[in-house]
């Protein structure tokens, strides 16, 4: 299938039934009778808030895009995205989503950022038959997390993730910390939540596998206040890399400690991931933010562009900058690659109302996006589409207009994405 979506001309394909989709067209309004319309949650406020500070411009780019309708296998419908902010509460994400399914009936939802959001939705979605994608989080939380099991059918039909997983963190991991002469001793600090489990559970035996000496205290609650317990074991077992998948505040508490108590002199290369992920997490670190790694899912630098709106990595970023004054952040391009899928899944069935018909094209999928080709026929497991972990760091800035330039330091999980920087021990 191929559909004119951008006023600019840009043609995209997909591996999924025959349609059409055009975008800006006149004739699309002066058709449409009922509108279709996308549901949209994610943290915007609260201690995942960083995930969802761009969202706000993703979105006036997509409805800006898409102000004047769009057709689909010939006809014209006009789109209404309805989005809803967590505030960092599961509890709430659930209500959220059922209360956009029941009292707005939205034809499809998407969920974005951490398990947090996610799962709740993905569940609310399943449980009412609405077809839901979502992204950004280890996908093995979103299935495993929500009850599938290894080597059994898959127990969902209208919920789809794309993005990363462990064999893209094992890889990038790998691949980022080879460019480093070290002990090979790794300290981890896993939560128990769902992302902690699944990657202490599915990682950690990865990296020691390939050599690495794992020192694991145990899963840490979130908010704990008091790491010293940790901080010792790292130092007294020599640990030259330290690993973490927290949420923000509980990393920035853990690494002032860490600072005060000397662990971050003995650390060449300190890799986190789920915080450090913007530049917003920064705030409370002032220095000892400088050379910490971290991971991208997207970035400025993906030689992509995106269908539903035309923009490419660059175009988006300096826009968001140029509109707000703040740094660009990975999530633009995440958030923005939710809605190409989507678009491109209406556009496949030959009704897009039809939520039935929606869920019945996603097994066999393939959507250009700006983050690269979502492909459903070749994921690791039915409903989830593999996406790349690209190895970064954070590095600070000679020359431009903030405080740090977050460079790409390898590519092995998507090796069209140009390397831009050198990795730096974080001591160095």
């Amino acid at each position: 299938m191929t559909f004119d979506i951008s006023r600019r001309g840009l043609l995209v394909g997909t591996g999924a039934t025959i349609g059409s989709f055009a975008l800006g067209r006149s004739r699309a309004l002066a058709q449409a009778s009922t509108p279709l319309k996308i549901g949209f949650i994610s943290p915007i406020s609260g201690p995942l808030g960083g995930f969802g500070q761009t969202d706000g411009y993703v979105l006036e780019k997509v409805r800006a895009a898409m102000a004047a309708g769009v057709t689909i296998n010939g006809r014209g419908y006009a789109v209404e995205i309805v989005d809803r902010d967590t505030q960092s509460d599961p509890a709430r994400a659930g209500q959220l989503a059922r209360d956009l399914i029941n009292n707005d009936a939205v034809d499809i939802m998407i969920a974005v950022s951490t398990p947090e959001t996610i799962n709740p939705v993905s569940d609310a979605c399943e449980a009412a038959g609405i077809p839901c994608i979502s992204t950004v989080m280890p996908w093995e939380a979103w299935y495993f997390g929500r009850g599938a099991k290894p080597g059994e059918p898959s127990p969902f039909k209208y919920g789809y993730h794309f993005g990363f997983g462990v064999e893209e963190f094992f890889r990038a991991y790998v691949s980022q910390w080879d460019l480093i002469p070290t002990n090979k001793k790794v300290g981890v600090m896993y939560p128990n939540d769902a992302d902690g489990n699944a990657i202490r559970a599915a990682l950690a035996p990865k990296l020691a596998e390939a050599g690495y000496d794992i020192v694991d205290p145990g899963a840490y609650e979130t908010g704990t206040s008091d790491y010293s317990q940790q901080i010792r074991l790292f130092r007294e077992a020599g640990v030259e890399i330290f690993n973490s998948f927290p949420i923000p505040p509980d990393f920035a508490a853990f690494w002032r400690q860490a600072a005060q108590q000397g662990l971050h002199r003995q650390v060449q290369i300190a890799q986190i991931a789920k915080t450090g992920l913007f530049p917003s997490d920064f705030a409370a670190l002032g220095g000892l933010g400088n050379n910490l790694a971290s991971a991208a899912y997207w970035h400025r630098d993906f030689p992509y562009s995106s269908p539903a709106t035309g923009l490419n990595g660059k175009e988006l970023c300096d826009g968001y900058e140029a509109a707000t004054g703040r740094q660009w952040t990975q999530q633009l391009g995440a958030t923005l690659s939710a809605f190409d899928v989507v678009m491109a899944a209406l556009a496949a069935a030959d009704d897009p109302k039809d939520k039935e018909a929606v869920a019945a094209v996603m097994p066999s999928l393939k959507a250009d996006t700006i983050g690269g080709v979502v492909d459903f026929t070749s994921g690791p497991v039915k409903n989830v589409a593999s996406g790349p972990i690209i190895g970064t760091q954070w590095q600070k800035s000679e020359s431009g207009p903030f405080e740090f330039d977050y460079v790409i330091t390898e590519n092995a999980t998507d090796p069209n994405v140009p390397v831009t920087g050198t990795l730096r021990p974080y001591n160095g």
